[in-house]
């Protein structure tokens, strides 16, 4: 009697005795049980880990490059030279590439930005500790925190920091009209002692230093300590004005009188700090002039800095700002110019208006009221850089390429030099760290398949020894040796199955509680976040089971050779 099937029935025939061989009571004996049930357990074993190893290291990286994205971006435009955003010099808003870069394939939007380190005075805090006696004592401690201020407008998007916020909510910017509302990350409230819509202190570096009180409107916390304790989250007018990028011109009148004549004389402040003044007659070096006005005057100013040529031609300039001081008479008598002084010298000024930016001058029955219209100042049209946010995180390396190509080292129509850079060049050490993860999964993943093929590996030749007669028995009515390593293969792949299904059911279950409960947390100092993520795409699944299965199944075609090597008399005489 010989087996003799088509092609296309032999696999039946195959399986339809594999599957009695497994239901056999050879299958109980007490050799072959117990190694085939440690198989099974260590393909589940491996399978476990291995989806745990994925589903924590894809959810790892995924969180930590969002989070860290999040702060910032995917790519930043910035000025050329320069290693850091939070200090760069300054951009002009108005290029050719913005907005419409956000429409471009592949890119999901283009937003720009400004940053500002500053300081963070909380109030007199008050701390206890414990004397040496035993005695609670405390005292009174004032905390300064130093934080970068990220200026934004309301055309960003701040859904990270919404996802994030714990209390409160996201300041509500205006198109030209400065908001003094801030976010801040909860360590640095915590650091300084705030609550929600407390008064916030803050200092910020200048030619000399300014002092600004924000509201706290929303405290936020994302588990990325690093960032956390550095970002806050403010208007971008402000840190515009704080940088003193542009020009800001005002024209103020002298304290004192020269020659019984007024000193008029410009303030101006940003650029570079040569300044050139225009009164009317072009750019000129003096910063003012004196006067005796006899009639009612508006007195203009346009000034802007230069380098070396007070023209301006072929230099960098900062777009220049205009300043106006009016002057009106009033009453009549005593020339213009006498005014009433005090015992120093000094002009006495009766102010109009809170901000002191009018105010009168007497000179017996004539009354000289003097008004300053500050400039707006150029400095909202510059801004620090431009954010680029990517579709996909994928195409990320291509896209930044390709922005490479356009901007670097390329002069704009504005004659700048731009630079080009991807997050995963300005925050190095992290993506190289989580790169390194990529390592440790390829070495996870290699050493537990290895243990499953090698427990499977010794339960099929334990299979095929107590299946000795049996063996010897087919190949006496004529079956190959092909056919009946394929009967001993397809038993063990239902081993490998049921190895796998509890392997998986156990895998996702962990994976699932950890999810939703976090119940294993991390140190954020370290691994920059305060819980274990897990993160389980359905491909990377797939992947993981289908390799398991053809891995295991292709490395037992060596061990079941010795099929080959068993004679069918001496096979049958085998007990």
């Amino acid at each position: 009697m010989y087996f003799s099937a088509p092609k296309n029935k032999l696999l039946s025939v195959e399986y339809f005795i594999s599957r009695r061989i497994l239901k056999s009571e050879v299958q109980g004996k007490k050799v072959s049980k117990p190694i085939v049930r440690i198989s099974i357990i260590s393909i589940a074993l491996a399978v476990v880990v291995n989806l745990i190893t994925i589903a924590v290291v894809t959810g790892f990286q995924h969180e930590v490059r969002e989070k860290v994205s999040g702060f910032g971006s995917h790519i930043l435009i910035q000025s050329s030279g320069e290693n850091s955003i939070y200090e760069s010099e300054p951009i002009l808003k108005n290029q050719a590439f913005f907005p419409e870069m956000g429409k471009e394939a592949g890119i999901k939007n283009i937003q720009y930005v400004a940053y500002k380190p500053v300081l963070f005075q909380s109030d007199k805090i008050e701390r206890s500790y414990k004397l040496k006696s035993g005695k609670d004592t405390s005292y009174l401690q004032q905390e300064i925190k130093g934080a970068i201020l990220k200026g934004v407008d309301e055309t960003y998007d701040l859904s990270f920091f919404k996802e994030n916020l714990i209390e409160g909510r996201l300041p509500k910017f205006e198109k030209n009209k400065i908001c003094e509302e801030i976010i801040l990350s909860k360590q640095i409230a915590n650091d300084l002692g705030l609550k929600l819509n407390d008064e916030v202190r803050s200092f910020f570096v200048k030619s000399k230093p300014i002092k600004r009180i924000f509201k706290l409107v929303g405290i936020y916390q994302t588990g990325l300590e690093e960032l956390d304790q550095k970002i806050a989250i403010g208007d971008i007018q402000i840190v515009q004005e704080m940088n003193d990028w542009g020009i800001k011109a005002m024209i103020e009148v002298a304290d004192t009188m020269t020659n019984g004549q007024l000193i008029i004389k410009g303030n101006v402040t940003g650029g570079n700090g040569n300044f050139r003044y225009d009164w009317g007659k072009g750019y000129e070096n003096y910063s003012g002039f004196t006067l005796c006005p006899t009639k009612d005057t508006v007195i203009r100013l346009i000034s802007s800095d230069y380098w070396s040529n007070i023209s301006g031609r072929d230099e960098k300039t900062s777009i220049p700002d205009t300043a106006y001081l009016k002057i009106h008479i009033k009453g009549t008598g005593y020339s213009a110019c006498d005014f009433k002084k005090d015992g120093e010298g000094n002009l006495v000024r009766t102010f109009l208006n809170e901000d002191g930016t009018k105010f009168s001058l007497q000179a017996g029955q004539k009354e000289l009221i003097i008004e300053t219209i500050i400039g707006k100042g150029s400095s909202h049209n510059y801004v620090g850089g431009f954010e680029v946010n990517v579709d996909q995180w994928n195409d990320l390396p291509e896209i930044a390429l390709k922005l490479k190509k356009r901007f670097d080292l390329i002069p704009t129509e504005n004659n700048e030099s731009l630079a080009v850079k991807s997050i995963v060049e300005n925050e190095s050490d992290i993506f190289v760290w989580l790169g390194f993860l990529d390592i440790n999964v390829i070495i996870i993943l290699t050493l537990m398949i290895l243990i499953g093929i090698i427990n499977m590996g010794s339960a099929l030749l334990v299979l095929i020894l107590v299946r000795t007669n049996f063996i010897g028995m087919m190949k006496a009515m004529g079956a190959s040796n092909w056919m009946i390593r394929k009967v001993f293969l397809i038993q063990a792949g239902f081993l490998i199955l049921r190895g796998m299904v509890i392997g998986n059911l156990i895998g996702l279950a962990l994976c699932g509680i950890q999810y939703f409960f976090g119940v294993f947390t991390l140190n954020p100092e370290v691994y920059y976040l305060s819980k274990v993520p897990v993160e389980i795409d359905l491909i990377s699944w797939i992947t993981l089971n289908l390799a398991t299965l053809v891995i295991c199944l292709s490395a037992l075609i060596i061990p079941s050779i010795v099929i080959t090597r068993i004679r069918p008399i001496k096979a049958i005489r085998f007990n």
